[in-house]
C-alpha cells in the first residue's frame, strides 16, 4: 500500500513536469469586437461569425498609391538618431520615426555581443515599434515612408537629456508629432510615447504598432519539443493583463483568435527572457495580434507582433521594452512580475529567487549558489524526509507479514464482507508496531512545494541566463552540452532507488526503477543549472538515506543488547 501511494506521488511528479515544460496553456475567447472611431469615421469591425480567413483579407492593408504632396516640416535626408544610457541604446530612424534597434547594454546573446530585442532580418515592408496605423492605409503608407525631422541628432540620457521628439507636416495638412520620453534611475527599459496626429481640423487616433517581438531569436529554436526532448524555452507569444488575470496566447493561436478588447494593466509580446508591452493602466484599449515568420541565420523563427489601438490620441502612453527580471519589472508595476512564469508555487519560488541572489552576492557564481542554496533547503527538510524513510523502513520489514494477511484473503472478492477482516488484521499489525500507513508519503507530499519552486524559479530566472558555472557549462541557462551532469544525475537516482525501502511488489520495483531512465532523457535538454540542483538534492538524499539505515541499526543493536 505505502508504495502505490508513492508511485502515484511519483507519477504526478511527472504529469506536472511535463505540463510545465511543454507550457501547455488555455487560449481565451476573444472579448466582443465593437467598432472604433477615428477622425476619419468609424472603422468597419469584422464580425466574430467571419472565418477567420475573411477577417485576415479584410484586415490586410492594401498597397495604396502615394500621391506626391509637398512637405512643409520634414528632415531632408535618411539618418539615424541614436539613445543611449547606461542600461540601453536605441536608434531611431526619422523615416517613419520608427525603432530600429534597442539594445540591451547588460545582457548579451551567444556572440558575447549586447542583446537587440528589434529582430533582424526583417521584411522591408513590415512594420516596426512605433509606427502608425491610420484607417486610411495610403495615410498610413505615406507616414511610414515620411522623413520626419528630428529634435536632436543624439540624446544622452546619463547626461540629463530626457525628450527626443519627431515632426512632419505636408501641403495636404497631415500634421503628426511623435514625442519619446525616456525613463531613468529604476526604470530603465520603460519609454513614453506621445503622438499627435491631424489631417485639417481633424485629430486622428492612430494605433500604435509593436513591431515583431522580441528580439532573443537564436534561442527560440527547435520544434517545441516532445515528451523524452521537451523544450524547455518559450517561444515569443502575446501576453496581456485583463480583470486580474494573465493570458498568454501561443503564435500558433492567434490567426483564429487574433483580436483582443477591454480594460487591460498591460498588452505586448515576450519570450523566455523579454517583453516587449505597452503599460496601458487599465485603459480600454483593442490589441490585434499576428504572427510572423521570419528567416534568420539560425532558422526560421515564428515572431509575434501587434497593434494597439486606444480609440483616443496616445498621450503619455508607457512602453516597457526589456528583460523579465523580477527586481527591474517590480518599480515599474507590481502586475508586472506575473510575466515571469513562475507557476501556481510563484509564492515561493519569489523568496527562493531572493536567496539565490542574496547567496550569489557572495558566491559570485550562480553554479556554486545552487549547490549551497540546495544544501540549506535540504538541510531544512531533512526531518520531514526522515521521518518519511524510518516509515518506510518500518513498512519494508512488515511487508512480509502483510503480504501473508493479504494471501489469506486472496480469493474474497472486493465486495465480500470478509474482507473487512483483513483490512482490521492489517490495521491490528501496523497498530502493534507503532507504523502509520500514510507516514511515510505525508512528510514528502510537505516538502513537493519546495521542489516544485525549485524547478520553476530555475527554469525561468534570467539572472541564470549566460551565467557561467566552470568548465564546459558556460551558460546555467542552457543544457549541459557534453551531457555529463545529466548522465550522473540519472546514475544518482538508480543508487537512490537502490537504497529506497521497497516492497515485495516486483512489477512496482521495476516501474520505480524506469523512472531514472525517463528522467535521465527528459533532463538532457534541461538548464545545467536544474540538472545541478536535482544532482545535488539527490547526493543529500542518498547521505540521509544512509544515515537514517545507520540510525536505525545502531537502534536495534542498542535494544538487542539490553
Amino acid at each position: 500500500m505505502e508504495k502505490r501511494v508513492l508511485l502515484a506521488i511519483s507519477l504526478s511528479f511527472v504529469v506536472l513536469f511535463v505540463y510545465q515544460t511543454l507550457f501547455v496553456k488555455s487560449v481565451p475567447k476573444p472579448a466582443p469586437k465593437p467598432a472604433t472611431t477615428t477622425a476619419s469615421g468609424p472603422a468597419a469591425t469584422p464580425s466574430a461569425d467571419q472565418p477567420s480567413d475573411q477577417r485576415a483579407a479584410e484586415q490586410a492593408p492594401a498597397t495604396p498609391a502615394l500621391p506626391e504632396v509637398a512637405t512643409l516640416v520634414s528632415d531632408t535626408e535618411e539618418r539615424d538618431i541614436v539613445v543611449e544610457s547606461d542600461a540601453i541604446r536605441a536608434v531611431f530612424s526619422n523615416r517613419g520615426a520608427e525603432l530600429k534597434h534597442w539594445t540591451l547594454k547588460k545582457y548579451f546573446d551567444d556572440a558575447k555581443k549586447p542583446v537587440d530585442l528589434v529582430p533582424a532580418h526583417l521584411p522591408e515592408n513590415e512594420p516596426r515599434a512605433f509606427g502608425l496605423v491610420f484607417d486610411d492605409p495610403a495615410l498610413t503608407a505615406r507616414l511610414r515612408s515620411a522623413l520626419f525631422r528630428p529634435s536632436a541628432s543624439r540624446l544622452d540620457i546619463a547626461a540629463g537629456g530626457r525628450q527626443l521628439a519627431f515632426d512632419y507636416q505636408d501641403a495636404s495638412g497631415l500634421r503628426v508629432r511623435k514625442v519619446f520620453d525616456f525613463e531613468s534611475g529604476n526604470q530603465p527599459y520603460v519609454v513614453a510615447v506621445t503622438v499627435e496626429a491631424s489631417l485639417g481640423d481633424a485629430r486622428l487616433a492612430p494605433a500604435l504598432t509593436s513591431g515583431p517581438g522580441v528580439g532573443d531569436t537564436e534561442r527560440a529554436a527547435g520544434s517545441g519539443g516532445s515528451f523524452l526532448s521537451p523544450s524547455y524555452y518559450q517561444k515569443p507569444e502575446g501576453i496581456f493583463h485583463r480583470d486580474g488575470e494573465v493570458t498568454r496566447i501561443a503564435a500558433t493561436k492567434l490567426a483564429s483568435e487574433p483580436r483582443h478588447e477591454g480594460r487591460f494593466r498591460y498588452a505586448g509580446t515576450d519570450d523566455h527572457y523579454f517583453i516587449s508591452t505597452a503599460l496601458l493602466a487599465d485603459r480600454q484599449a483593442r490589441v490585434d495580434y499576428r504572427p510572423l515568420n521570419v528567416a534568420t541565420p539560425e532558422g526560421p523563427r515564428e515572431l509575434v507582433a501587434y497593434d494597439l489601438r486606444l480609440g483616443e490620441p496616445i498621450k503619455d502612453l508607457k512602453v516597457y521594452l526589456g528583460p523579465k527580471h523580477f527586481d527591474v519589472l517590480l518599480p515599474v508595476d507590481r502586475e508586472m512580475v506575473r510575466v515571469i512564469n513562475f507557476g501556481m508555487f510563484s509564492w515561493l519560488v519569489v523568496p527562493l529567487l531572493r536567496a539565490l541572489n542574496w547567496i550569489n552576492g557572495f558566491a559570485a557564481n550562480y553554479g556554486v549558489s545552487i549547490i549551497l542554496l540546495t544544501i540549506f533547503i535540504n538541510v531544512v527538510i531533512f526531518p520531514l524526509r526522515h521521518k518519511s524513510m524510518v516509515s518506510m523502513r518500518k513498512m519494508q520489514e512488515l511487508q512480509p507479514r502483510v503480504k501473508a494477511i493479504q494471501d489469506r484473503y486472496a480469493g474474497l472478492k472486493a465486495t465480500d464482507p470478509a474482507r473487512q477482516k483483513m483490512n482490521t488484521e492489517m490495521m491490528n499489525l501496523y497498530r502493534e508496531h507503532g507504523v502509520n500507513p500514510a507516514s511515510g508519503c505525508v512528510p514528502m507530499l510537505l516538502t513537493f512545494p519546495v521542489l516544485f519552486a525549485f524547478y520553476a524559479m530555475l527554469s525561468q530566472a534570467i539572472e541564470l541566463r549566460g551565467a557561467p558555472f566552470f568548465g564546459w557549462i558556460t551558460d546555467l541557462s542552457r543544457h549541459d552540452p557534453w551531457y555529463i551532469t545529466p548522465l550522473l544525475m540519472g546514475a544518482t537516482m538508480v543508487w537512490q532507488q537502490k537504497i529506497t525501502p521497497t516492497s515485495a511488489d516486483p512489477m512496482q520495483a521495476k516501474v520505480m526503477m524506469f523512472m531514472p531512465i525517463m528522467f535521465t532523457f527528459m533532463f538532457l535538454w534541461a538548464p545545467s543549472g536544474l540538472v545541478v540542483y536535482w544532482f545535488v538534492s539527490n547526493i543529500m538524499a542518498i547521505g540521509q538515506q544512509y544515515l537514517t539505515n545507520h540510525l536505525i541499526s545502531t537502534a536495534k543493536a542498542a535494544k538487542a543488547g539490553r
